[in-house]
């Protein structure tokens, strides 16, 4: 058994790997998993003077660990992960697409007089830097609004700590993930806009493409698992919160849409989207120490494992 050390993953941004880790899976294909927790000391506040990335560690979640060398793997927005291998001290590097295509939706409080997303012009959106639900924002918002007028502030990463912050009226809206968007409709929020995002696999020169391409093995045939029976695997999005949050477990699966739920087979990042996403992020002042998007990737990793998993 080769042992794999990963990074704590959530059920919206990597479902599959949990449901390979307990089916057996990941031990069927000859890996031992263990699990880093990557939250233990994250700070958990609005900082609301802090309205742009710069100088914002990448690290201070997602790919903490890895940096320090005690993990093997970590898997977050591909956007994030753009800017965190670029930054990394480890050698680290993106090996393709994770298997989940996470969704994501803008809410803003019952008395909020935001009905549109225009209406989010210069008002205070709370997000997570360096994580998705930041990038997913800009995506959506500058669809509506000129960009000028796109005002964020940092807020922290994990979307109870968000909603909460919503509530309170610390932010004016903020960007949420499953179960937490669900939560917030019974709590009377609206959804102001939605959408779905990509995220990447990264992991550190100690990750061959043997070892890859058994981990994507585990993980595609989670994939068909669960696209057979979505139903019984919404659990997991109440299961992994209930014990620490009273109102996630009061809520039942019933309550939750499998339409949220979108998993598909981790794939190589197509080309087209790498440069894309590459002159996306440089034209919000990201990756300015980068001159290829090709630097990002482990190309040879990346198409051995995935050809190799098939």
């Amino acid at each position: 058994m080769k042992k794999l050390i990963l990074e704590t993953t959530a059920p919206f941004q990597g479902l599959p790997e949990l449901v390979a880790y307990d089916e057996g899976l990941f031990a069927k294909e000859g890996l031992e998993i263990e699990w880093a927790d990557r939250e233990a000391g994250v700070e958990k506040k609005v900082e609301a003077h802090v309205t742009t990335p710069k100088g914002v560690d990448p690290f201070a979640s997602h790919g903490k660990l890895l940096e320090q060398g005690k993990a093997d793997m970590y898997n977050a927005c591909e956007w994030g992960n753009y800017c965190r291998v670029q930054d990394t001290g480890q050698g680290s590097r993106q090996l393709g697409r994770r298997a989940i295509v996470a969704y994501a939706a803008i809410v803003v409080r019952p008395d909020s007089p935001v009905y549109t997303p225009q209406q989010l012009a210069n008002r205070t959106i709370g997000v997570p830097f360096y994580f998705g639900t930041h990038y997913i924002a800009l995506h959506m918002l500058e669809g509506f609004v000129p960009r000028e007028m796109i005002r964020l502030c940092r807020a922290p990463n994990g979307s109870r700590y968000r909603l909460d912050a919503l509530m309170r009226g610390e932010i004016e809206a903020t960007t949420l993930t499953e179960p937490h968007v669900t939560l917030a409709e019974k709590k009377g929020c609206r959804i102001i806009c939605s959408a779905f995002f990509h995220g990447t696999e990264v992991a550190s020169e100690r990750v061959d493409g043997e070892t890859y391409a058994a981990f994507n093995r585990a993980v595609r045939e989670a994939v068909r698992r669960i696209n057979a029976d979505k139903k019984a695997y919404m659990h997991y999005f109440l299961d992994y919160y209930a014990k620490k949050d009273s109102e996630i477990a009061a809520l039942k699966v019933e309550d939750l849409r499998e339409s949220r739920l979108v998993v598909c087979d981790p794939a190589p990042i197509p080309l087209d989207e790498l440069q894309r996403t590459y002159a996306w992020l440089k034209s919000w002042g990201m990756l300015e120490e980068t001159a290829s998007p090709l630097q990002l990737v482990n190309m040879p990793v990346q198409t051995r494992a995935h050809v190799a998993a098939e």
